[in-house]
């Protein structure tokens, strides 16, 4: 997860100054995502039962994020950066939320918890990287008083980060507790509220 914050990071930030597309190849990545996405549900088409549902899945969720990385190519801001990082984490969560559909009980609603768990921490420190861009490019171009003010901004924005992803991991925890009955599912419930503080 630290790899993918840094990557974050780095695409929020590096995404600024990026070269843009002209307004022709905007137009024919747009063509070539829609073909590529009739293409794939073709082939979605020939199977069946949640092997299709998940193709599916993955065939919207290739289409989005394509959609998202034209976005990202023809206006390259911090926000289309954070727009194409969320879209990646929503369709990599909906993709392995279909594939939970092949669990039962318990370890399906793990699978469910583990997947969201992971969109949440993405989404958080996709989140908290544009926030902090945009409190630095505010203090940038103000005083020494709003430079302040943007740390401040940077800190609550990591901090909300962390909190998110805390509640994230405890509700995993939870489920994974689940699993277990009496004394031990008591004592796994309290020993993940001490790790997450809950």
């Amino acid at each position: 997860m630290s790899a993918i914050a840094l990557a974050i990071g780095f695409v929020v930030s590096a995404g600024v100054s990026a070269q843009a597309l002209t307004k022709d190849q905007y137009k024919a990545g747009e063509a070539r995502i829609a073909e590529q996405y009739t293409a794939d549900k073709v082939k979605c088409e020939a199977l069946s039962g949640n092997a299709k549902d998940i193709c599916f899945a993955q065939a919207k969720g290739k289409e989005k994020v394509a959609e998202a990385e034209l976005e990202a190519s023809y206006e390259p801001t911090a926000k289309h950066r954070y727009d194409l990082l969320v879209t990646k984490a929503k369709a990599d969560y909906a993709i392995a939320n279909q594939k939970c559909d092949d669990r039962t009980g318990n370890d399906q609603e793990v699978c469910v918890k583990e997947a969201k768990a992971v969109e949440t921490r993405i989404r958080a420190d996709a989140e908290a990287q544009l926030k902090i861009w945009e409190a630095d490019q505010t203090a940038i171009e103000k005083t020494a008083a709003t430079e302040t003010k943007a740390k401040e901004e940077g800190t609550a924005a990591r901090q909300n980060a962390t909190a998110e992803k805390r509640e994230a991991n405890y509700a995993v925890a939870q489920a994974k507790c689940g699993a277990l009955t009496g004394a031990d599912s008591d004592r796994c419930l309290q020993d993940a509220k001490t790790k997450y503080g809950m």
